[in-house]
């Protein structure tokens, strides 16, 4: 294993791994010379899964399925001068998923699709990046947009069809982007863009804004405005406004870690105002065998909010709170306050174990009752250059029974996932 790499993974959680897996430290270079450069950028990652409990109206007593997506691509760049460049990038995305479908009927294990995911350029010339096409796009750590990365199959709502992967969120993608990056990675930098989906499950909304962030060593102050510009059949999300803002980082202090957002919304048709918020706090406790980290996080979502794109992003429960709940159960993302515990630690450099708990309540799903508790316990493995493992089982103990979740009995359930960068 490089050092390189080991040393990138063996210190981040699997949402960044598989960040990592599919960026830079998977590429393959074919060409070098000349300030001239092409890569062959190859990721592929599976996973199988297993649901005692089936969730809005799926018939049976649980489900096991399997998903996979491999992405294979080129990307490259050209200097035009010293502080100038070129660059741009192309990949195709095939997914599927087999077996019974998701627990969450999101799926039903028929989905096949290969297609175009990333086909972009862009230029940069010092403290000035433009890209334009398809390409992926977050803000912070994804509290409310992280990729285009909602990938519904043949299940409640056919129409949506991305080509399964429902877990593994095979296209992040937007269709359509125009995007203006200002700044380093030191002190003011900022964002200016446009984002368009063609994902019928996001309403295929169109989406403008700007994001401005001031980074320090102890820790970044940002602020984002979006504001909707279109959306197909969304009343709500044609002319919603979305004012947050955010700080993450240690405040001066070793071994703290602190991270908050609080976002504000306006609805495209004036039917309600709504906010989300979430104050973290973590310790690392580095003098202790394994180096145990400690973190306690409260997040509320008010009746109406839209979460918009929020997605998986610094691994298990970011923002895909609790694996089955927030997968499959609901919550999903809106009408909930969810306390939640965590806990971490590293074995050796390069595993790691985890157990996370989560309280929902005061929480609904699409009108019903989803108050309940969840426990995951999670593992990371990275085996080598080329293979992460990661298993996971958790529980879900719903404190009702209503019309989504069908059942109000504990559910056990198990996954792993495997990411193979090449």
């Amino acid at each position: 294993m490089t050092q390189h790499f080991k040393q990138q993974l063996s210190a981040v959680a699997l949402g960044s791994a598989i960040a990592l897996a599919s960026g830079s430290a998977s590429a393959y270079n074919l060409y070098s010379e000349n300030g001239s450069e092409l890569n062959l950028d190859i990721e592929a990652i599976v996973g199988t899964f297993s649901s005692d409990e089936n969730y809005f109206g799926k018939s049976g007593d649980g489900s096991n399925w399997q998903e996979a997506y491999l992405k294979a691509g080129f990307s490259g760049s050209h200097d035009i001068n010293d502080s100038a460049a070129v660059y741009g990038g192309i990949s195709v995305v095939s997914s599927g998923t087999w077996g019974d479908g998701d627990a969450g009927a999101n799926s039903d294990g028929s989905e096949r699709r290969t297609a175009l995911e990333d086909a972009y350029v862009g230029f940069r010339n010092g403290m000035v990046d433009l890209s334009f096409g398809r390409q992926n796009f977050s803000i912070g750590d994804g509290f409310l947009i992280n990729g285009d990365s909602l990938n519904l199959g043949e299940g409640v709502f056919p129409d949506s069809n991305r080509g399964g992967a429902y877990w593994l969120a095979a296209r992040k993608a937007f269709d359509k982007t125009a995007i203006a990056r200002i700044g380093g990675e030191d002190g003011l930098r900022g964002d200016l863009f446009y984002l368009g989906s063609d994902n019928k499950a996001q309403s295929e909304v169109k989406l403008g804004g700007a994001n401005i962030e001031y980074i320090t060593e102890k820790g970044t102050f940002g602020a984002t405005y979006i504001k909707g510009l279109d959306a197909v059949d969304n009343a709500t999300r044609d002319g919603q406004k979305t004012v947050s803002v955010r700080f993450q980082g240690n405040a001066g202090v070793e071994n703290l870690f602190l991270s908050a957002e609080y976002a504000d919304q306006t609805q495209g048709d004036d039917s309600a105002d709504a906010n989300a918020w979430y104050a973290e706090a973590g310790w690392t406790f580095a003098d202790v065998a394994w180096s145990p980290q400690l973190t306690y996080r409260y997040t509320k979502y008010e009746d109406n909010f839209d979460s918009l794109f929020y997605g998986f992003n610094r691994g298990y429960g970011t923002w895909f709170q609790g694996e089955i709940a927030a997968n499959y159960a609901g919550p999903f993302g809106s009408s909930a306050e969810i306390q939640h515990i965590a806990l971490k630690a590293s074995p050796t450099e390069m595993v790691s174990v985890g157990a996370l708990f989560f309280d929902f309540s005061n929480s609904t799903t699409f009108g019903a009752n989803s108050d309940g508790q969840e426990v995951d316990l999670y593992a990371e493995w990275v085996v080598n250059d080329h293979l992460i493992i990661s298993p996971l089982i958790g529980v879900y103990s719903p404190d009702s029974d209503n019309a989504t979740q069908n059942t109000n009995d504990d559910n056990v359930y198990a996954q792993i996932i495997a990411i193979v960068p090449f």
